[in-house]
């Protein structure tokens, strides 16, 4: 019995953690002269499985000085521009805010 309770444990923790996702038009985008952050919002569906330290609705770029970081504001002033539709999936941390989910990834949406 312990045995399988130990196996149950182990698969539970294997688990990948869920991470914030939401889908639609940017709203607001900004960008800080004071240490460049750049964060935005979004306007459509509602922001589904953010950690808990992403106590606000908004969602930072974890590094907006890297290759990364740089075609994920482009993809966003891109899609403000053109009104389309984007999904954002977070990495499930708030390293770059404390409380804003990181960005993995942005998907450009056909509307």
């Amino acid at each position: 019995m312990k045995k399988t309770l130990y196996v149950l444990a182990l698969m539970l923790w294997s688990l990948p953690a869920l991470a914030g996702e939401q889908t639609g038009t940017v709203n607001h985008l900004l960008v800080r002269a004071s240490d460049g952050l750049v964060y935005f919002y979004l306007e459509g569906s509602a922001k589904t499985n953010s950690p808990a330290c992403a106590r606000n609705d908004y969602w930072m770029i974890r590094d907006e000085n890297s290759e990364v970081g740089k075609k994920q504001y482009a993809m966003l002033l891109a899609a403000q521009a053109s009104g389309k539709r984007v999904k954002v999936v977070g990495l499930n941390t708030c390293q770059r805010w404390g409380d804003g989910e990181d960005v993995n990834f942005i998907q450009l949406l056909n509307n």
